[in-house]
């Protein structure tokens, strides 16, 4: 391998046509952020690369490095989520999470953004997790890497959340606050916990992880600021 020339797994984040053959690619990697790639004449029908550069899939990409943007000089599918594809509201979410992941790497360059990414998609593919807990899991660990992550230790108080209590969760402050009849009970607070710790095939055989993951939806949004 030379100085120029760069193997790595990607994740593709985004692909858009150029010119009348080419594509630019911008492909999430574990160890080097986010890098642009131009993929030549992948789009001309029997092209070497073709079907070999995939969204929703960890790809094995040789790239050479110039002054500018790279160029992929091989590639192939690792590993593909076909089971994305099999469902519309898992597709949809899929190119959202796609999208934020885009964004917000450019604002943190941090690896976990790599294993957020592939962890979300793994969990899409596998169609015994629940969407909503998918869903759930992604915003508190995206918010988790932007720094503003889910206290469930304290409440506005600053006291210790305790069992056998009930909490409303205010969506300014971003905090739990005390309410006899309050929404989120130890039960979501216990779920919650068990989020933060685990993927999401493990957090899936909760019981009633389902609903809890409902209950907790616009919870996560408001915390991951989307």
């Amino acid at each position: 391998m030379t100085m120029n020339a760069l193997r790595t797994d990607g994740i593709v984040l985004s692909r858009t046509n150029f010119g009348e053959a080419d594509r630019i690619l911008k492909v999430l990697t574990p160890d080097n952020g986010v890098v642009s790639v131009m993929a030549r004449s992948v789009r001309k029908e029997g092209a070497k690369l073709a079907g070999k550069i995939e969204l929703f899939a960890v790809c094995d990409l040789n790239l050479h490095i110039g002054r500018g943007m790279a160029t992929l000089t091989g590639a192939k599918i690792k590993k593909f989520f076909g089971q994305i594809l099999a469902d519309y509201d898992r597709l949809q979410f899929g190119y959202d999470v796609l999208k934020t992941v885009g964004k917000s790497v450019e604002a943190v360059a941090e690896q976990e953004f790599y294993n957020l990414l592939l962890a979300t998609l793994q969990s899409l593919d596998d169609l015994n997790v629940p969407l909503s807990l998918c869903k759930v899991w992604f915003y508190l660990h995206l918010a988790n890497i932007l720094g503003h992550g889910l206290n469930t230790a304290t409440d506005a108080n600053g006291m210790k959340l305790v069992e056998d209590s009930s909490y409303d969760f205010d969506l300014h402050g971003q905090v739990f606050t005390f309410n006899e009849y309050g929404r989120y009970t130890t039960e979501h607070i216990k779920f919650l916990r068990v989020l933060a710790q685990n993927q999401p095939d493990v957090v899936s055989k909760v019981k009633g992880a389902r609903t809890l993951a409902d209950d907790c939806l616009e919870l996560s949004l408001v915390v991951a600021k989307i």
